[in-house]
């Protein structure tokens, strides 16, 4: 499926195509695409709020599949090995991020279904060091979300510095926040949700959430971590008003609207900490 012009979704604007199929170069491999999962990013390249950057490219980007080929100088993984490609498509490898472990910042990052062709095709190519190794357990629909939706989630878990035993606030409960609860869960938070919609709250209650309310609506307790998810930047003063002294909010979403402008006051935010 292949985006020739930008234009609204609901105007069919991907095209069926026959493509030549792609050779692994070095570094590379070639994966049989199972599965590949649509993301909202994705709308922003087919709909163009991400500037085209290629004449024509082949969305996709949270790819399941086996490797089929295998460029010069590939060993990471064996034909037939089932293999993930998400989002970070490659990068350089030497900057100042890349040597601290920062890679998405890095300035030369280049992105699956957007800078290359994606996985709405039957292959794709990536390179090795840049794929992800799938285990067993998970199957291909399953594992398909965690390649984007996943990675965003548990990043900013890491990034609101939860700990065993905190108190663990989600502001929006979609793709994302849905996958972080387990994760948290699984690690001993105690999370409560914030969420406008009734069904995300009845989803959120069966996941585990201890306490789940309105978008805006303050938790029972001060937070000790907070992920907002929800693209509102109105949100943000709440957040910050519900952490706890030494909190941390983490701002977990590509878009966002505006935050609204905040009155310096040190009863609301002393010693709060904001992580994009």
């Amino acid at each position: 499926m292949v985006l020739q012009r930008p234009a609204p979704v609901d105007t069919a604007p991907l095209v069926a195509l026959d493509l030549p199929v792609p050779a692994p170069q070095a570094g590379e491999i070639r994966v049989r695409v199972h599965v590949c999962g649509v993301c909202r990013t994705d709308l922003h390249v087919v709909e163009g709020e991400l500037p085209p950057v290629l004449e024509r490219v082949v969305p996709g980007h949270q790819v399941v599949g086996t490797v089929d080929a295998l460029g010069p100088g590939c060993a990471r993984f064996a034909r037939g090995q089932r293999v993930g490609i998400a989002w970070l498509r490659s990068t350089d490898g030497i900057c100042e991020f890349c040597r601290r472990g920062d890679e998405n910042l890095c300035a030369a990052a280049r992105f699956t279904g957007y800078h290359a062709d994606g996985g709405y095709a039957e292959h794709a190519v990536v390179r090795e060091d840049f794929a992800y190794a799938l285990p067993d357990a998970i199957g291909d629909a399953e594992a398909s979300p965690l390649l984007c939706a996943g990675i965003i989630g548990y990043r900013a878990l890491r990034r609101a510095e939860i700990r065993p035993g905190c108190r663990l606030g989600l502001y929006g409960f979609g793709a994302s926040a849905h996958i972080a609860i387990q994760v948290a869960r699984h690690l001993g938070c105690r999370v409560f949700v914030m969420t406008r919609e009734e069904k995300h709250r009845h989803l959120a209650d069966a996941l585990g959430a201890e306490w789940t309310g309105g978008a805006a609506d303050p938790p029972p307790e001060k937070l000790d971590s907070a992920v907002l998810f929800a693209p509102a930047g109105a949100l943000v003063p709440s957040a910050l008003e519900a952490l706890d002294r030494g909190g941390t909010l983490a701002i977990a979403g590509i878009y966002l609207s505006p935050v609204p402008a905040l009155d310096y006051d040190r009863h609301l935010f002393y010693e709060r900490t904001v992580r994009a």
